[in-house]
This record gives structure tokens, C-alpha cells and sequence, in this order.
């Protein structure tokens, strides 16, 4: 059985699940995992973004425990430029655009369901360098970074599984930077 508990922050509804024993009231790690043995709705979108790919079940339990959903109404904006990067966003439903300052309203990255944003704050402070704005009516899931340093320290492996797939996300985003391409010489024979 598990129970939602919701609350406001920043008028913005958020919600998290803790899992009860059957037996007991009280939660508890033990009640988690028995009942973490078949993906919920909430669980089958979560393991659509690439970064939770390879954690199982119990371990994406772990994870979303520690998510704060939200939602935006279309136009309303996630984060803006500047701002001190706070978490990382996972986009649930809905689209959300990203815009640079400078480059008007035509969004540089649409993003849909199943991807993610705002990656590097979980690996320093440093200010935002876009605006991230609802193009259509979204619900978001985030986690902040201390909550993320929380996971390295008490799940060292979940975390390092989400520390590996960001470091591919990177490493991918590096590479599909168009650099100019080194100039071959020809030789003449």
C-alpha cells in the first residue's frame, strides 16, 4: 500500500510516496521493497529517460522517493538564465522549451517526455546559462542537488549508475558539437 503526501512549496504542489507494511504503520525500507516488485505507471515513465535505464525496480523506487513533482502551465517559466542551478528536471508530460538570452522566442531544445534538463546543476553551482519555459501544459519531476549528494552517500551504487548514464549524456552532447573538421591534404602521385 503505498500513500501519497503532498504539500506546497512556492504555491507549487509537490508530492512523494512512502510505501507501508501491511502490518505495521509505521514505513519502512522493509514495507518499500515488498512492494516494489512490479512498475507502477509512475515507474514505467520514469524508466523511459534514459539516466534511470539501467536501475531495477527497487532501486527506481529509491530514486522517485526522492523526486518532487511539479507542474507548469504553458508559457510559465521553469528556470531562467542566471538563476543558481538547483536540480535536475525530468519532463513526465508535456514539452518544455529552452531559451538562451539574446536568441529571441524561438526555443534553442524542445523537449518532450522522457528527457531531462538542467543536468549540470547536480554537479556544481554555477548559474543557469538558459530559460527553460512550459510550451505546453507539463508535469515535471525534479531533484535537487543535495538531495542527489544524499543518494551518493546512502546508495552509493544507484548513484553511480545515474552518474554514469549523465557522463554518457555529456559526452554525447560534446560530440554533436560541429567543430570544424581537420583539412585532409592530397597527394599527388
Amino acid at each position: 500500500v503505498a500513500k501519497a503526501v503532498g504539500g506546497f512549496t512556492s504555491g507549487v504542489c509537490h508530492t512523494s510516496y512512502m510505501a507501508y507494511d501491511a502490518l505495521s504503520p509505521q514505513p519502512g525500507p522493509s514495507a518499500m521493497f515488498r512492494f516494489a516488485t512490479k512498475e507502477s505507471p509512475r515507474l514505467k515513465r520514469l524508466r523511459s529517460i534514459s539516466l534511470f535505464q539501467d536501475l531495477s525496480v527497487r532501486e527506481l523506487v529509491i530514486v522517485d522517493l526522492l523526486l518532487h513533482e511539479r507542474r507548469y502551465l504553458a508559457g510559465e517559466v521553469v528556470f531562467d538564465a542566471g538563476e543558481d542551478g538547483q536540480g535536475i528536471y525530468f519532463t513526465l508530460d508535456g514539452r518544455i522549451g529552452i531559451f538562451h538570452p539574446g536568441h529571441g522566442n524561438t526555443p534553442l531544445a524542445e523537449l518532450g517526455g522522457g528527457s531531462f534538463f538542467g543536468e549540470l546543476a547536480l554537479l556544481d553551482d554555477s548559474p543557469r546559462m538558459a530559460q527553460a519555459r512550459a510550451l505546453d501544459d507539463s508535469t515535471l519531476a525534479v531533484m535537487f542537488r543535495g538531495e542527489f549528494v544524499g543518494l551518493l552517500q546512502t546508495h552509493a551504487l544507484i548513484a553511480s549508475k545515474i552518474s554514469l548514464q549523465l557522463a554518457r549524456h555529456l559526452g554525447q552532447r560534446l560530440r554533436s558539437i560541429s567543430l570544424p573538421q581537420p583539412r585532409t591534404q592530397e597527394v599527388v602521385a
